[in-house]
């Protein structure tokens, strides 16, 4: 094995965003604060602010009163929601929070919104937008210069090409617990010295079942995640293991390693969230409790950890740890991203569309749970290999994902239209 150009998240390299000097506490940017993974970024920060100070914020604007509460805490310049609608309640949630005759933020509105935030000047931005509309904000914040703390991790996928043109080695520090473990670990060796990353997998809430055991689990069965609390759309992502197939295609872009060198472990504990082998034999895993604090902490962090950023084991009590291999019949959807990100180009931007479309459907009654993976799976066949190869533009990859989820669209129709006959 010999050394390739630098990948796109490395604990090798140091990237110093430019400006970014003095003795102060770090400026971050925001994105999807009223998320899970904002709003969990926003308790580390309140704990820390001799480290961090959030200089904006960006919403979708379905959690109005509290992005104003969050903004108002912070003292943030600037907030942004992508529901120009949300404005007026926004706007008057602020005056109520900070009072008569008070500057209340700069308010931002639109599908823009967060794109501009993005820009804005800080050391790091903290994309945890949920879908692929993160993508022109990661770009946006890799083009300004800023570090990207990703955990957007759709934008990636969908968008690979373009953001590895824009990248500077190091700039991007990956928060998903998966990557940040893999960051972790690979710091404990050379590239040239790593055999495979085993990106380990929880099974979701349906683990052990057969295929045909899936076919009547209903919304509140894929909702009832045994480990982590997250939004609807990445848990259901995670009770199809399509969320660790994008999280495969996610560790080949960030850290360059080959497709036939990812391999997925099911680890219902949740403890050890990924490992590196490295070709000596030895396996490097980073471990904690399932708390995405630490991650998104390390990310805000980089290159220094936060002391106390999540709860730590208590090594005293008696734990045990299972590891099985991934059932590929029952959970297609690994194998099948997999192939996408091999076809590269358009396909991935293809595979992750046609699936937020289908877990709406999911959602909506209008697919059962195994047609979700089976919806998508004939979408990327559909799509067939990229005819733009490996480097399209971002009007190819915007028009491979109308394409994509209006086809979704139609399939689920179909499907219900038969289920009713």
């Amino acid at each position: 094995m010999t050394d390739s150009p630098a990948p796109l998240a490395d604990p090798h390299l140091l990237y110093e965003p430019p400006g970014a000097g003095g003795d102060g506490p770090r400026d971050i940017v925001i994105l999807g604060s009223t998320g899970s993974i904002g709003t969990q970024a926003i308790d580390v920060v309140l704990r820390n602010p001799d480290r961090f100070r959030v200089v904006a914020l960006s919403a979708a604007g379905g959690r109005v009163a509290l992005l104003a509460e969050q903004a108002h805490r912070l003292g943030v310049r600037a907030a942004g929601v992508a529901d120009p609608a949300a404005v007026p309640a926004l706007k008057e949630a602020l005056g109520a929070l900070y009072g008569p005759g008070r500057a209340l933020p700069e308010i931002l509105a639109g599908p823009d919104a967060a794109t501009e935030l993005a820009g804005l000047e800080c050391h790091s931005v903290l994309n945890g937008i949920t879908g692929s509309i993160g993508l022109a904000p990661t770009l946006a914040a890799l083009t300004a210069g800023r570090v990207l703390v990703l955990a957007n991790k759709e934008s990636l996928i969908v968008g690979g090409p373009l953001v590895k043109a824009v990248a500077k080695p190091g700039q991007i520090v990956p928060v998903d617990s998966e990557h940040s473990a893999l960051f972790q670990a690979l710091s404990g060796g050379a590239r040239r010295e790593v055999r495979k990353l085993l990106v380990t997998a929880s099974g979701g809430p349906f683990r052990g079942r057969t295929r045909a055991e899936l076919a009547g689990v209903t919304l509140a069965d894929a909702l009832a995640h045994p480990t982590w609390d997250m939004g609807p759309v990445v848990t259901i992502n995670s009770a199809t293991l399509v969320n660790k197939g994008l999280e495969v295609i996610e560790a080949h872009l960030l850290f360059d390693i080959p497709f036939d060198r990812i391999e997925v472990v099911v680890h219902p504990q949740s403890h050890i969230h990924s490992m590196v082998e490295f070709t000596d034999g030895s396996t490097l895993a980073q471990a904690s409790p399932p708390d995405m604090r630490m991650p998104i902490a390390l990310g805000l962090g980089w290159p220094d950890r936060v002391p106390d950023a999540a709860p730590a084991f208590d090594w005293s009590k008696a734990m045990s740890w299972e590891f099985f291999p991934l059932d590929e019949e029952a959970f297609p959807s690994v194998g099948l991203a997999a192939t996408v990100g091999r076809l590269g180009g358009t396909a991935p931007a293809v595979f992750n569309a046609a699936n937020e479309e289908c877990v709406a459907a999911f959602r909506s009654g209008a697919l059962p749970f195994t047609g979700i993976v089976d919806t998508v799976a004939e979408v990327v066949r559909e799509h067939g290999t990229p005819r733009t190869g490996t480097s399209p533009t971002l009007q190819d990859v915007l028009g491979a994902e109308e394409w994509a989820r209006a086809r979704a669209r139609e399939l689920a129709s179909a499907a219900t239209a038969e289920a009713r006959v």
